[in-house]
């Protein structure tokens, strides 16, 4: 993973969590931190007034000095929606940001700006409506597609640095195809781990990794919905981070026609969602 993170606030009170966990996960990994400020309002009338990105500024270097986090800040001007994208596609970096503080009205009009940061940023996404720290419980949704496995093993850095017991989860759909391997997965799903199946394999491969790396681990295994699921599991397993990956890691109509999980959770959950796309061999995300 990357020694650079970029954390985005427009100056909202609402987009403090994520300096407040980003700083915390940057002394964790041992991360550099861009402190990016986003002036989204330009009123050249308020020029002898206090800026909001001068208050969040002001309390942000406080948070990094006192978790020893070398960091920089930077202002850019305009739409975060706009900005943030660029900005992260000039590093390989970890983007963390949180809520905008946008009206409701203007929510209702143009959707949740989150949905557009998932499409747009190639590279992790940590999204955090409210901070939890320390992170002692990890939730990785396991799908089963291949799409996680970047996003796993960021999860597996973090418990290895922080301690933390990962728990990995998988959901069994209610079965919409009539194939072997989708049957054999919904009638063992209690004990899926033990299966010759991918994901059965995929789990014991997963576990084999997580206890060799020294970090504690388990499967959890539910059926039903994949998003009643998983946001379930997360309100019962009093988990500090959920980590996820993404439908925009390959190329396929299922983004067409199917629910974009990670997006449905991000704009139900209260936890921090850690979100990323596979990588291919060559380095490259894929879209």
């Amino acid at each position: 993973m990357s020694s650079e993170m970029l954390i985005v606030t427009n100056g909202t009170k609402e987009s403090f969590s994520a300096v407040e966990q980003g700083a915390w996960l940057a002394a964790t990994l041992g991360m550099r931190v861009t402190l990016l400020g986003i002036n989204e309002k330009l009123d050249p009338a308020a020029i002898d007034s206090v800026h909001p990105l001068e208050e969040v500024f002001e309390r942000a270097v406080g948070v990094f000095n006192a978790q020893r986090v070398t960091y920089q800040l930077e202002v850019r001007n305009g739409s975060a929606e706009k900005i943030v994208p660029q900005e992260a596609r000039k590093n390989d970096t970890l983007v963390v940001l949180g809520p905008l503080g946008r009206p409701p009205f203007q929510r209702l009009v143009a959707g949740r700006s989150i949905r557009h940061f998932i499409e747009e940023i190639e590279q992790p996404l940590l999204y955090v409506p409210e901070a939890k720290m320390p992170v002692k419980r990890i939730l990785i949704s396991v799908g089963g597609l291949g799409y996680d496995v970047n996003a796993e093993h960021i999860a597996m850095q973090i418990s290895m640095k922080a301690k933390a017991e990962i728990v990995l989860l998988h959901v069994v759909p209610p079965i919409d195809l009539n194939y072997p391997t989708a049957e054999a997965i919904s009638r063992n799903w209690q004990n899926l781990v033990e299966t010759d199946t991918p994901i059965g394999r995929s789990l014991r491969q997963s576990l084999d990794i997580a206890r060799t790396s020294g970090v504690t681990a388990s499967v959890k295994v539910r059926q039903g919905n994949v998003i009643e699921e998983i946001l379930a599991e997360t309100q019962a397993g009093n988990y500090d981070l959920l980590c996820m990956g993404s439908s925009y890691s390959v190329h396929s109509l299922r983004q067409m026609y199917s629910a974009n999980v990670t997006a449905e959770i991000m704009e139900r959950m209260h936890h921090p969602v850690m979100t990323a796309r596979f990588r291919n061999e060559e380095g490259s995300w894929k879209k």
